[in-house]
């Protein structure tokens, strides 16, 4: 069976007959030029497979659909190239938002590479098309023939080192085949019970991934955790991984969740937060392995559960703060959407770090207001409500003296 993801779909062919395109098959052959691929749509095998295996409500009886394919024996991917891809497939969309980093850089001196982690809530395609009800973003813009191109395009732009994904349903036909030929090494958590699987012609759960260069970075341990709340376990999950730092030789843990959503749910997020914690307070030995955890908490700065992460013995900090004039606000928002309730802008995503271990060097500028427009998010502009959220760090040379 030839499970081969590729970039450009066949109802492109006419515009593109004249361009060769990199053919992305998994099938240990070499990359081959051709005019047409596909990738991810509703002819694959690959997906005809997951969406009528993983539809049903008794995941846990279909394990072997959510091990980890085979992708050593692929050919790597020059990021080059399939970025191009992605711009031949969106040139009649308008061209990428301009976002720049803000050095954050307190005369701070490293001797290695700063650890790029991108952070992204990038809206599962099921719930786009299907159940969130954009009323201001047209369904041409949701066409996951192009958006999966403009979130491609933006991983491929920032280059991050680790990245946190929320809300993935196109794991396996998408982000693990390609990615993992970009050299990262890939790990996915689905949602017990997505939402994503009611909706008619669903690609499988939607849940969390995490992913990491293995050339800069070797895999110490990685636990799955499913989030509990008052001793009762919930929809909600997170992933976390010890990394080793091959420039430098030192451990630190990355965690990527998704804590529930919607108003009249604080409290339970509260407990989830509370219950992640405590999974890291473990895992890290008590901080004394450094901490990053990138997550949609659908929680504003306002809620407990900040307030929980922000007085955590673990001594974190988050990271966007260091954007506002004082270095004590969080941005204005993190979302914004237009639903038919209404306009919602929020901050709910966040980058937490130890900061008596790390150091952010920068991080990346939210849009702004101009830039998201009227319509809000999504758009044919950006392919998500929530925005990508990208920092540098560096270890601190000294961190047992701040403790």
């Amino acid at each position: 069976v030839n499970l081969g993801p590729t970039i450009l779909d066949e109802r492109l062919l006419p515009s593109l007959k004249k361009t060769p395109a990199l053919c992305l098959k998994p099938d240990g052959l070499h990359a081959t030029e051709v005019s047409m691929c596909s990738m991810g749509n509703s002819t694959s095998r690959l997906y005809s497979a997951l969406a009528k295996t993983l539809s049903s409500s008794a995941v846990s009886q279909h394990q072997d659909c959510l091990e980890q394919p085979d992708s050593a024996r692929l050919d790597p991917i020059d990021p080059k190239d399939l970025l191009e891809e992605c711009q031949i497939v969106l040139q009649k969309r308008p061209p990428r938002f301009q976002r720049n980093f803000v050095d954050l850089k307190k005369n701070t001196v490293t001797n290695h590479r700063p650890i790029r982690v991108m952070q992204w809530n990038i809206l599962a395609q099921a719930l786009g098309e299907g159940k969130d009800n954009f009323v201001q973003c047209p369904m041409e813009a949701l066409k996951w023939e192009e958006r999966k191109c403009l979130i491609l395009e933006e991983i491929l732009a920032y280059k991050p080192d680790i990245l946190c994904l929320q809300e993935v349903d196109h794991y396996f036909d998408t982000f693990e085949p390609l990615l993992s030929r970009l050299g990262y090494q890939c790990t996915f958590f689905p949602k017990p019970w997505s939402p994503c699987l009611d909706v008619e012609q669903n690609n499988g759960p939607d849940g969390c991934a995490l992913f990491f260069l293995k050339d800069r970075f070797e895999l110490i341990n990685s636990a799955n955790i499913r989030l509990t709340a008052m001793k009762l376990k919930t929809n909600q999950v997170a992933i976390a991984q010890t990394l080793k730092c091959n420039e430098t030789g030192r451990l630190f843990c990355i965690a990527v969740t998704h804590l529930k959503a919607r108003t009249g749910w604080e409290r339970f997020r509260s407990a989830q937060g509370c219950d992640l914690l405590q999974n890291l307070k473990n895992i890290t030995q008590g901080a004394k392995i450094p901490l990053i955890i990138c997550g949609d908490f659908n929680a504003e700065p306002t809620e407990e559960v900040y307030r929980e992460f922000s007085n955590s013995s673990l001594n974190l900090n988050s990271a966007y703060k260091l954007l506002s004039p004082d270095g004590q606000s969080e941005p204005p928002y993190t979302t914004w959407k237009i639903r038919p309730s209404g306009e919602c802008r929020h901050t709910l995503d966040y980058i937490w770090y130890s900061q008596h271990a790390l150091n952010v060097n920068s991080a990346l500028g939210l849009l702004t207001e101009e830039q998201i427009g009227p319509n809000r998010l999504p758009s044919f502009n950006y392919p998500s409500d929530h925005l990508s959220l990208v920092c540098d760090f560096s270890f601190n040379q000294d961190p047992d003296r701040l403790l």
